[in-house]
């Protein structure tokens, strides 16, 4: 731990520029959207909370393989349909990697929805855990 303390006092700039850059990582974290959740936790949300899954994947890919009672709301209708959903139900939203979804949350989360979150990795993460997959 004395070296650790010698090298900061001796790098002060290397050592302030490593803060700076994970405060800058935490702000950026948590603009990108909703909070993410595991798929293990999508499934207790939805029995316990009733959370509403909302798929922004493109119509095709959505009756290739979606997530037991979720709704396919592509990500470039959703403005359009977000009067349809519920604002007092959590919003758990999916998309491929889990990128477009933390943008689509800022986009709800302005327009009055307070409990949105996405999947962390998509449904390639979900997928990746061997969870079921409706195909239609």
């Amino acid at each position: 731990m004395e070296r650790f303390v010698e090298f900061v006092t001796h790098h002060y700039l290397l050592a302030s520029t490593l803060v700076g850059l994970l405060i800058a990582y935490i702000l950026v974290e948590m603009q990108r959207g909703g909070r993410s959740v595991s798929p293990q936790a999508l499934t207790l949300m939805v029995n316990n909370s009733k959370a509403l899954v909302i798929d922004l994947r493109d119509p095709n890919e959505f009756k290739q393989g979606h997530i037991t009672g979720s709704q396919n709301i592509p990500y470039a209708r959703l403005a359009e349909r977000s009067p349809e959903l519920a604002k007092e139900r959590p919003i758990i939203l999916v998309c491929q990697l889990g990128q477009v979804a933390g943008t689509a949350a800022r986009q709800l989360k302005t327009q009055g929805f307070q409990d949105v979150f996405q999947l962390e990795g998509g449904i390639s993460n979900w997928k990746g855990a061997s969870l079921p997959l409706v195909k239609k």
